[in-house]
This record gives C-alpha cells, sequence and structure tokens, in this order.
C-alpha cells in the first residue's frame, strides 16, 4: 500500500474521478493542500468572492454533465457561498464542496474561525459530513461524488480538517461507483399511467428540468404529441422542450401561485415530470388542480412526488426511458394517436420582420442582430429577468447544452455560470445576460475570467433599478387592493450610476456603453470577434 499525506492522496482521488479543475478561494486552513496540488493535474480557478467559485461550478456541471469541485474557506468562505449552494441544490448541480478547517485537535478550544460547518452546509446541500479519520478521507471523498451524482443530483459539503490531511493514508485512489437509475416502470403501471392520461380530453403536460438531465427531449416531445397536451415548463431553466414547439406554453414563473393555478385549472389529467411543483415563493395553500383531474408524476425524485398535492400514479423512475414506454403504451391503447416517424429537434432560430425604427428597442435590437450573426451552436445563459422576453422570442431553448437560466433565487449567477459553461464547452460562444443589479453581486468573476482568459461575453441588461421588485410589489398592491404610489428608493441603482465599462476594464475586461439604436450593430460585431472575455453595458428603459 502506498503511503502519502491525505492532502496529496486527494489529488489521487481527483485524477481518479477525471476531476480537471478546482473553482475556489483560499484560506490558511486549506494552504497544507492546495501546496500540494501543485504538483496534480488539477486548474485551480482562483475567484475574488466564495459566490463566483460556486457559480462557476455550478455552471460548470450543468453543461458538462459531471461533478464540480469547489474549494471554500472554513466558516467564513462557507458562509459567503450559501446563497449559490442553494441555488445549486434547488437546481440539481452535483457539486463536491471543499471545506477546510484548522483541525480535529483543536476542537475543545473554540477558537477563531470555530464553526459547526456541517449543521452551517446541510440546508442548502444534498448531503454534508466532516472527515475525522484520515483512512477514511478518499472513501468519504468518493461518498460525496456519489451522492452528488445519483439522481437527485444536489451539491455535497466535505469538511477537511488540516490535521488528518497531514496525516499519512494508505488508501487507494480509485474511480468512484455511481449508482445506475436507469430503469423503467413495470409494464402495468405503465398501462395505469396511460390509461389515466388518456381519460382526460384537457390533456396538460407540466415538465422540468429532469428531462434535461435524463436526455428525454425527444420522448417528451413524441408523448406530448401523441396526447395533444400543452406542455409547461415549471422547474424549466435548460433545453427541455422545443420552446418553438405549436404545444410549447411558456413557463409558470417562480412567484406567484395565481399564474400557476390559472394555467392548471380546466385541465383533467396531467402528467408531471422532471420537476417538483410548484418552486413558487408564494405558492398556492390549496390544490390548483380540478378535484376531478387525474395526476400521473414521474420523476427520479420520490420526496417530490405527491409532496403537496396527491397523485393518482407516482412513478419514481427514469424519464427518458419511462417517457418511451408511455409512449409506445398510449399508441397501444388509442392505435394511431403517436406519431410514427422520430420527432426531429428544431434548430433554425425563428426569423421575425424589422419593426418600425420608432418601435424598436435597444434590447430588442441587440438580441435580433445576436440572433441574426451568432453561430447556431451559441450558449445563452438567461440571467435577464424582467429582460427576459426578447431572448425567448428571438433565441428560444431549441437545443440540449444551448440554453440555460437562473434558478432558485440567487442573483448573481449569470456572470460567474456563464463562464463556468465555457469552460466545459470551450469551442462554442457563450453569451450571458444579466441585470444591472445581479450582475453587481459577482462582478469579481470579470477578473478570473481575464486571468484565465476564458472568452465568454456579458451583456448587461442596465435599467438603473430592481425592475423584478417594482413588478412584484406592483402585484401585491392589486391583491391587497392597494393604490399604485411610488416605488421605494431602496429598488434604484441609478444614483450614483454604476460605471460598468470602467469596473470591467479595471478587472482585465474590455468593454463598451451601448445606449442608442444605432449602436447596436457595431456593438454586436465587436462582441462576437473579440477573443477573449468582453462586456457590454445595454442601457435599457
Amino acid at each position: 500500500m502506498t503511503k502519502r499525506p491525505g492532502k496529496v492522496a486527494i489529488f489521487e482521488q481527483f485524477a481518479a474521478d477525471g476531476i480537471e479543475y478546482m473553482f475556489g478561494n483560499p484560506g490558511t486552513v486549506e494552504q497544507g493542500f492546495l501546496d500540494a496540488g501543485g504538483d496534480f493535474d488539477v486548474d485551480y480557478l482562483l475567484s475574488l468572492h466564495e459566490g463566483v467559485a460556486v457559480g462557476m461550478a455550478d455552471g460548470y456541471a450543468r453543461a458538462s454533465q459531471r461533478p464540480a469541485l469547489v474549494q471554500l474557506h472554513s466558516g467564513v468562505g462557507l458562509g459567503n457561498g450559501i446563497g449559490m449552494l442553494y441555488q445549486a441544490k434547488r437546481g440539481g448541480s452535483p457539486l463536491v464542496v471543499l471545506v477546510g478547517e484548522a483541525g480535529v485537535k483543536y476542537d475543545a478550544m473554540d477558537g477563531q474561525m470555530a464553526a459547526d460547518l456541517v449543521a452551517m452546509a446541510k440546508p442548502v446541500t444534498k448531503f454534508a459530513t466532516r472527515v475525522i479519520d484520515p483512512d477514511s478521507v478518499l472513501r468519504v471523498l468518493r461518498r460525496a461524488v456519489k451522492i452528488a451524482m445519483t439522481p437527485p443530483r444536489g451539491p455535497v459539503m466535505v469538511v477537511l480538517p488540516a490535521d488528518v490531511l497531514d496525516e499519512i493514508t494508505t488508501e487507494p485512489a480509485v474511480p468512484t461507483s455511481i449508482p445506475e437509475t436507469r430503469v423503467v416502470p413495470e409494464p402495468s403501471l405503465l398501462a395505469r399511467a396511460a390509461t389515466t392520461l388518456l381519460s382526460g380530453q384537457r390533456r396538460l403536460i407540466l415538465m422540468g428540468d429532469g428531462i434535461a438531465t435524463s436526455g428525454a427531449q425527444r420522448e417528451l416531445t413524441a408523448v406530448a404529441e401523441a396526447l395533444g397536451a400543452t406542455v409547461w415548463g415549471v422547474n424549466d431553466s435548460e433545453f427541455n422542450f422545443d420552446a418553438t414547439h405549436r404545444l410549447y406554453g411558456g413557463q409558470l414563473g417562480h412567484m406567484f401561485g395565481a399564474n400557476s393555478a390559472r394555467v392548471v385549472a380546466e385541465a383533467d389529467s396531467v402528467l408531471i415530470v422532471g420537476t417538483y411543483i410548484f418552486p413558487e415563493v408564494f405558492p398556492a395553500l390549496d390544490s390548483p388542480f380540478r378535484t376531478d383531474a387525474k395526476l400521473v408524476h414521474i420523476d427520479l425524485d420520490a420526496y417530490e412526488i405527491a409532496k403537496n398535492f396527491p397523485v393518482d400514479v407516482g412513478i419514481v423512475a427514469d424519464p427518458k426511458l419511462t417517457l418511451a414506454a408511455l409512449g409506445k403504451e398510449i399508441n397501444r391503447q388509442r392505435p394511431g394517436l403517436a406519431p410514427s416517424t422520430p420527432l426531429e429537434v428544431s434548430r433554425s432560430r425563428p426569423v421575425f420582420p424589422e419593426p418600425p425604427l420608432e418601435e424598436d428597442t435597444v434590447l430588442d435590437r441587440f438580441v435580433r442582430r445576436l440572433a441574426g450573426r451568432a453561430p447556431e451552436d451559441l450558449v445563452v445563459f438567461d440571467e435577464a429577468l424582467t429582460a427576459s422576453p426578447p431572448l425567448a422570442k428571438y433565441l428560444p431553448a431549441q437545443q440540449p447544452g444551448r440554453f440555460f437560466q437562473t434558478r432558485g433565487g440567487s442573483l448573481g449567477v449569470g456572470i460567474p455560470g456563464a463562464l463556468g459553461i465555457k469552460l466545459a464547452s470551450p469551442e462554442a460562444p457563450v453569451v450571458a445576460f444579466t441585470g444591472d443589479g445581479g450582475s453587481m453581486y459577482t462582478i469579481q468573476a470579470l477578473w478570473t475570467a481575464a486571468r484565465y482568459n476564458i472568452g465568454a461575453k456579458f451583456v448587461i441588461c442596465n435599467n438603473g433599478r430592481y425592475q423584478l421588485l417594482d413588478d412584484n410589489l406592483e402585484q401585491y398592491w392589486r391583491e391587497l387592493g392597494i393604490a399604485p404610489h411610488t416605488h421605494p428608493a431602496a429598488f434604484d441603482l441609478s444614483t450614483p450610476a454604476i460605471g460598468f465599462t470602467g469596473i470591467a476594464q479595471s478587472l482585465g475586461v474590455a468593454g463598451q456603453r451601448v445606449e442608442k439604436l444605432y449602436e447596436v450593430d457595431a456593438a454586436v460585431e465587436a462582441m462576437l470577434a473579440h477573443d477573449g472575455p468582453y462586456l457590454i453595458d445595454l442601457v435599457i428603459d
């Protein structure tokens, strides 16, 4: 058995699992293993804030469908990363988060930076643990990768005390074994599900990112066509269903349950697949479904099935295989309903006529020009929030791996998320749209982009305020019968004005400000042509 310190052995384990990057921000208690890592082929990507590190890892994990490794510094670093970890948990990103601490031998001292790190991380991770035995370091790391990658995926946190890593271990570094979850239900259950769905006349499908994780887009389309069911996105932040398809209804949103209730109110048979219901801040407390509606829920997360509302058929199984089998069963029960030929995913972007000049806007023109001039493999990260409608219109989600949205409610994921996606897809052009408010949560990510020449592009939709809060407050006023009045000054970002191109330049990223329609075309060309990261400060109404 090979003897070496745990701080060396962990890098052997990373190599065994094919991990290429570590996203982090270093601290004193991690100095030992970071020093040892210099002799290995794991690239350390330094960020200037822990939220940036987690956001980059989240984007990388989503685009690569592989575990992403994060290093955080003790309780203070973990605290700074918790908001982004919540996003990763809600979105099911397989992160392995390593948090350093001084050592087990100091437990009784309650010294500087002492904290119950496992307790801190539990609410925002799928699993959190602490290594206390040097001969279990690699075993626990493999367990972390296994848990993170086994559906339902999610972030896992491992505390690595410095004194444990300094000890000698003889553990072998071997690849992690990840359980196979590609299972399909028994035929009688599929028959019951098909019968239940066919019993209705107003059929509806609610789907989410479990479709993308499973690679079930084609199978979902076939079932939707067979049922003639309108498809709505719920926890829907990736390409799950062609947004230009005639059966696509849109996204339900993440704020108010009344929006979901309006969509599902008339449906008498509902297929829920690859999502939980409903991911809203203010969900409906009473069931929004008809009392006689029949519900079938398919997902690999048993916890989410019938969590809030009863279902008639709940199936814990892989969406891809299950939808494929379900489509065949629907065709067996109702011959001629299901399509007989394979469905092709649309690859051409929609084309719209040029609007009259007086009706055009800077944002619309920018997205329209980008759609017209960017290559077909363009990857879009949408954190534009209230500025998102033009993206949905001109750059709709149509291909796997080419569209990502923010999820989980954490602002600031747009810039670092795009960097992670670019690392996972280095040959593809990556453009992130974010807001002036959201971008300032993680603007330090531009420095990391410049340091490693990560050539993602960033468009800041600058309207000088937290527009989403304006919109939500106005709905609150309507619900309570409050007369409209001036929005709180706390929502305003215009005084003093934020100089985004100046910030970008100070962090090593080129860019330009765009205020007028006539500036748009040249700005899009400059952004796409630039070799390296580039920022557009897009001033919008």
